[in-house]
């Protein structure tokens, strides 16, 4: 399934597209129509919070899919972050691809640069921005703001000590994420939370692709562009850590739940890496995509702060 949140008539909604990708299923008026209950919950993030009610939306999307129920164009709707408010802190995997390493060290083939074991950091649930939706460039906090786009696991099963031959079991599904970072940030900080964790700075999306549409999450073809140039252009399979390696160090004494997004890390191509340095700004608009998942389209836009300390976009 191609699983989407989305406005509709200024109602949050969530659902599954139909097999052209160009049609979206409202899930619970389906479930109301077909089944004549009201048992999913009201967003997709809860719908995946229990065996129970995952298997409810995969009955409920097969029923109406089959008869062609509550179906509305993607004309029609405004996504929304797949996942609009996760329950925790989106967790990250930091220098995960062998050129990237590089890059970022300011070093070339030099094994030194390769980390020895997963670098993690996190984004705050408030970083979270829909495709579309502009990204804030707080330009009165940073001069220095840089995309990344990644892969992304929603987990699906509570789980921790997940050996490695088990961990596709725990995958719910897969979809894109832009690591957005204010590399001034994130260097004087030391720390990368303030740099990884601003407003509208995590957007995902489109949609959640889960697992059984993508047989190999290891061999995707992952490319961002910005204004149409191409700046970053990679494949999964050339992770230094590999999913099953991810979520085996990661639930080494931390509790993986459903609903839980991990980035598994950004190729060569950031901005940081050109010399002099391509860094965002107002205007830009930038698109990850991945092989079988879609686009992730967001421009950068301007804020201001109000009085009561209310971030606008103008």
């Amino acid at each position: 399934m191609y699983l989407c949140s989305f406005l509709h008539n200024g109602q949050e909604k969530y659902g599954a597209l139909t097999a052209n990708q160009q049609q979206v299923i409202d899930i619970k008026e389906a479930e109301q129509a077909l089944f004549h209950s009201k048992e999913l919950p009201a967003s997709l993030n809860e719908a995946l919070s229990a065996p129970s009610s995952q298997r409810r939306l995969e009955e409920v999307f097969e029923q109406a899919n089959n008869a062609g129920a509550n179906v509305l164009s993607l004309n029609e709707v405004t996504l929304l972050a797949p996942i609009q408010r996760p329950n925790k802190n989106i967790i990250c995997l930091g220098i995960n691809y062998r050129e990237h390493a590089y890059e970022f060290e300011g070093t070339t083939e030099d094994d030194k640069a390769i980390p020895k074991q997963p670098i993690v950091f996190s984004k705050l649930p408030t970083s979270v921005a829909a495709p579309e939706q502009g990204i804030l460039s707080h330009s009165t906090v940073t001069s220095e703001l840089d995309y990344e786009g990644e892969l992304a696991i929603i987990i699906g099963k509570e789980g921790t000590y997940i050996p490695k031959e088990e961990a596709y079991d725990y995958i719910y599904g897969y979809t894109i994420i832009n690591d957005v970072t204010a590399r001034d940030l994130q260097r004087n900080h030391k720390q990368w939370l303030l740099g990884k964790g601003l407003d509208t700075h995590c957007p995902m999306g489109p949609f959640l692709v889960t697992s059984d549409e993508i047989p190999n999450p290891q061999k995707l073809d992952i490319e961002t562009r910005v204004n149409g140039e191409v700046r970053q252009k990679s494949n999964t399979e050339l992770l230094i850590f590999d999913i099953p390696t991810i979520i085996e160090t990661l639930s080494k004494g931390i509790t993986l739940q459903p609903g839980d997004i991990i980035a598994t890390g950004t190729p060569k191509g950031v901005g940081l890496g050109f010399d002099p340095p391509k860094f965002l700004k107002d205007g830009d608009i930038v698109e990850v995509e991945i092989e079988r998942i879609g686009v992730l389209r967001n421009e950068i836009v301007p804020a201001r702060v109000s009085k009561e300390t209310k971030i606008e976009i103008n």
